[in-house]
């Protein structure tokens, strides 16, 4: 089993399902020089970018970085899902999350940087 248990999420292989189904009707588009089923295999990734955000904000994903031991299960739902993740795009994007606020110039309170991704940033 690995540290960080990467994906083993219901949001994870929910959206990896059907983006591969997706994927699949784009290869079929393109063997057989169709627009529409190449259009409808986009969509299909599309779709599965939105399930998979949808299932994340419902506490079928996990949140960034290390989670306890206990908390690796499939069946287990993530409780800081409702207040949002420190660092996560997917909670930012729907509005939620913990912003960590310093003065401004002005002595007024501005959202901190978001933290880094990479060391090279």
């Amino acid at each position: 089993m690995s540290l960080y248990d990467e994906g083993h999420t219901v949001a994870g292989w929910t959206g990896f399902g059907i983006a591969t189904l997706g994927s699949g009707v784009v290869g079929l588009g393109m063997c057989t020089a169709s627009l529409p089923l190449v259009a409808g295999g986009l969509a299909g990734v599309a779709v599965s970018v939105l399930v998979t955000w949808v299932l994340h904000l419902a506490g079928w994903g996990k949140p960034p970085g290390v989670r306890p031991r206990g908390e690796w299960g499939m069946r287990v739902r993530d409780a800081q899902a409702q207040e949002g993740h420190p660092g996560c795009v997917s909670c930012r994007l729907a509005g939620r999350g913990r912003w960590a606020v310093v003065a401004g110039a002005a002595g007024r309170p501005t959202a901190a940087e978001s933290i880094p991704v990479s060391p090279i940033e």
